[in-house]
């Protein structure tokens, strides 16, 4: 779904890359060493940032900045519960939401995460297959919650989250990696005021070019100042595709994996 580059030809009325541009681009066949992208959904890459970086960039790194800055709003005073802290967008909304002055919990699913997470940024983090993470949650918080939980994680996360969500406090659902949670009774809901959301990235990419451009450039910028760091795991030859597939599906990984051509 995602590559990095050089622009090799372009349509007729395209303006937005020229041919030998440097870019990161959204596709939907990106196993192969040549990519056919709308020119909407190419970005131009700035030379600080290597093609392995640009291709780690755009999903994972534009859905946490979006989960944090567009459904929501991040900053000084709020505080952010991450679920797979120590996964792509996990480390990267970590990043982003201590950049934007946040306090930040995060949970992983094994102590051979709990680190990884911790450097990125997090104030605490927990492994929720051992601890019962809102419990956590609630002493570090003096019993009020957090203000925006992140839950990539779905049904073995979601209804302990709803239990630390502080009042005006907003769960959003962007993955169902356990499975989908059982509906919400609003009731649930309505005696804190709380609310539930979903997001989709390609929401944003297909809908608002200028804003997935606009957003990008903000984060390159932390990448130069280097308030923002991609981790990616291992990188894989284009022929070693399964091998790199079954190392995803194991659940070793952290951070992103890149396919080389």
């Amino acid at each position: 779904m995602e590559v990095a580059g050089v622009v090799e030809a372009i349509g007729a009325g395209v303006t937005n890359v020229r041919p030998g541009m440097r870019v990161a681009a959204f596709t939907s066949r990106a196993y192969a060493e040549y990519c056919v992208s709308p020119a909407f959904m190419v970005i131009p890459l700035p030379d600080s940032v290597s093609f392995v970086d640009g291709a780690a960039f755009l999903i994972q790194v534009l859905t946490a900045y979006h989960l944090l800055h567009t459904v929501d709003t991040t900053g000084p005073g709020r505080s952010v519960l991450v679920h797979s802290a120590a996964g792509g967008v996990g480390l990267a909304a970590v990043q982003l939401a201590r950049a934007a002055g946040a306090r930040v919990f995060g949970t992983v699913s094994s102590d051979a995460k709990l680190g990884l997470a911790k450097e990125a940024g997090a104030d605490a983090v927990i492994n929720y297959v051992k601890d019962k993470f809102a419990d956590e949650v609630l002493r570090l918080t003096g019993d009020r919650g957090v203000d925006l939980i992140l839950d990539a994680v779905g049904k073995p996360t979601f209804e302990e989250g709803l239990r630390c969500l502080a009042p005006f406090g907003h769960l959003v659902l962007y993955g169902r990696a356990g499975g989908a949670p059982d509906p919400v009774n609003l009731s649930v809901l309505s005696p804190k005021s709380q609310k539930v959301s979903a997001f989709s990235l390609p929401t944003l990419t297909r809908g608002f070019p200028d804003k997935t451009r606009e957003s990008a450039d903000r984060c390159f910028a932390l990448l130069r100042e280097g308030r923002l760091k991609l981790h990616v795991a291992r990188t894989f030859p284009l022929a070693q595709a399964a091998e790199a597939h079954r190392y995803l599906e194991s659940r070793q990984s952290t951070g992103k994996l890149i396919l080389v051509p």
